[in-house]
């Protein structure tokens, strides 16, 4: 039976960071599927249909990858899968308490899914979406914190704003 692994998250955008849990969350499972959040009440800069399209760039090519958009509970559309595991990303201590809160109250919903939290390479431990968007408001450098392909999207989106 293959082991079905689930990364839910805003992805707003998606980042050298993500990009790095993905690689390797693909050498602990047979599967993984990227679900995008419709996220309303974060106010995403990005709308769904772009950060799905951006994630589905970023990890063109790659095997047993599958991106889906959601707004249900993250273990619904686990069951709905067949995946048992929830990936979750933890770049700082700060991250820890809300993560092992989002943990614990997933697995009170449907113990049969655990959580497993990986942490990104030290060169990308600071790069959060946030970061990101602050960034891009200012017109700022993202080249080093962005896949390429999500880099270009956003460039070309930027030049169509602009004319």
């Amino acid at each position: 039976m293959k082991k079905i692994a689930i990364y839910p998250g805003t992805f707003d955008p998606i980042t050298n960071g993500h990009f790095d849990i993905i690689e390797r969350t693909l050498v602990l499972f047979d599967k993984l599927i990227i679900a995008v959040a419709i996220s309303n009440d974060k106010k995403p800069m990005f709308t769904l249909d772009e950060r799905i399209t951006m994630v589905k760039e970023a990890v063109k090519g790659i095997n047993n990858v599958t991106v889906v958009g959601f707004d249900n509970l993250t273990v619904e559309l686990a069951r709905a899968h067949n995946a048992t595991v929830l990936i979750r990303g933890l770049r700082a201590v700060s991250d820890f308490e809300y993560e092992l809160q989002l943990g614990y109250l997933n697995n009170s919903l449907d113990d049969t899914i655990e959580t497993v939290y990986l942490m990104p390479k030290l060169q990308h431990a600071f790069i959060s979406s946030s970061i990101v968007r602050n960034l891009l408001k200012f017109n700022a450098k993202t080249e080093h914190l962005l896949p390429k392909e999500v880099q270009k999207i956003i460039g070309n989106m930027k030049s169509c704003t602009l004319q």
